[in-house]
C-alpha cells in the first residue's frame, strides 16, 4: 500500500477501535467479485461448516423435516439466502416448489447451474432478501445456518415482518439460531497475517483479525482490517446469540405463534445449553 505511513496508522487505530453496536463496515461484502468465489468454495467444502453445513448434515436436516411433517410435497418454499442451493435443491427433489434468493452471484450461478444439471425447475433470485416484496405467496419460509443472528434488532424486526407478509395465511417459518455460550472476556482477541494471495484479495495483503464481546447483549463481532497495495477496508460479522425465552419473544411481537424447538434442524430433542436452537413458528 502507497501512502502517508501517519496517515495509515492513525486509519488502523480508528478501525481497530471497538465498533458501536452493529456497526457496518464494508458494503460490498458477499457480492464481492473475489470474496464471493472464496464464500462458494468455502459453502461447497464437504470438509466443514464454515460457510454452509456439511452434505451429511443438511440430508438429514431435510429427512427430519420431512418425516415429521413440517414440509411436504407440493409447498411454496421461500429459501432466503440460498447460497449455491444446498437446501432448494434438496427441497425441490422432495417434490416441493422453490424459490431461493441471495445477493451472492457467484454462488446463484452455481445454484442454476446444478439445478438444470439435475433437472430441477427452481426459482433462484439475485436479490437482497431486504428488498423481498412477496404477499401470501408461501407455505414455508427456510432461513439456515443462524443468519437471523446476524442482524441487529431492527434489521432483524424488518426481515420479520417481510417474511410474516410472504407467508400464507398459517404459513412455517424455519429458522435456526446459536444460543449463548459461557461470558467472554471484554479484551479484544487479536490475530494477524499476511499472504500473497488469499480469501480476502487475489494480490498481496494484511489481516489484522479482532474479536469483540458485548456480553450485555448476547452480541459478538468478527472484525477483520484489510490492507492492500491501495487501500484499507473493514469488514464485520455480526453474532446474536439467543435464548428460547428471547426468541419466543421476538417471535410473539413480529405475529408469529411459537410451534417448536429442537438443538438442530436434525431434530434433536431440545435441551438448554447446546449450541443452536432451530425454531418452527406459524403465521397468526
Amino acid at each position: 500500500m502507497k501512502g502517508n505511513y501517519h496517515e495509515i496508522i492513525n486509519t488502523l487505530l480508528q478501525y481497530s477501535a471497538k465498533p458501536a453496536l452493529f456497526e457496518s463496515g464494508e458494503t460490498r461484502f458477499w457480492d464481492d467479485p473475489h470474496i464471493s468465489k472464496g464464500m462458494l468454495e468455502a459453502h461447497l467444502n464437504p470438509a466443514h461448516d464454515a460457510a454452509s453445513r456439511r452434505p451429511e448434515t443438511i440430508d438429514k436436516e431435510v429427512e427430519h423435516l420431512v418425516s415429521s411433517g413440517i414440509l411436504k410435497k407440493g409447498y411454496r418454499v421461500l429459501d432466503l439466502g440460498c447460497g449455491p442451493g444446498l437446501y432448494s435443491s434438496r427441497l425441490a427433489a422432495k417434490g416441493m416448489k422453490v424459490t431461493g434468493v441471495d445477493i451472492s452471484e457467484g454462488s446463484l450461478n452455481c445454484a442454476i447451474a446444478q439445478a438444470r444439471d439435475k433437472g430441477l425447475d427452481i426459482e433462484y433470485r439475485l436479490i437482497n432478501f431486504f428488498d423481498i416484496d412477496y404477499s401470501r405467496e408461501f407455505d414455508t419460509v427456510l432461513q439456515a445456518h443462524g443468519e437471523l443472528g446476524t442482524f441487529s434488532d431492527a434489521n432483524r424486526d424488518t426481515l420479520l415482518m417481510k417474511i410474516h407478509r410472504a407467508l400464507k395465511p398459517r404459513g412455517i417459518l424455519i429458522f435456526d439460531i446459536t444460543s449463548p455460550k459461557p461470558k467472554s472476556q471484554e479484551s479484544p482477541q487479536n490475530r494477524w497475517h499476511i499472504a500473497d494471495g488469499g480469501f480476502w484479495r487475489p494480490g498481496r495483503h494484511l489481516v489484522l483479525e479482532q474479536q469483540f464481546h458485548y456480553p450485555a447483549n448476547n452480541v459478538r463481532v468478527d472484525q477483520y482490517i484489510v490492507l492492500d497495495e491501495n487501500n484499507i477496508c473493514v469488514y464485520r460479522t455480526w453474532l446474536h446469540d439467543y435464548t428460547l425465552e428471547s426468541i419466543k419473544s421476538v417471535l410473539e411481537k413480529a405475529g408469529f405463534q411459537f410451534i417448536r424447538a429442537w438443538n438442530n434442524l436434525s431434530g434433536t430433542p431440545y435441551k438448554e445449553g447446546g449450541d443452536w436452537i432451530a425454531i418452527v413458528a406459524r403465521k397468526r
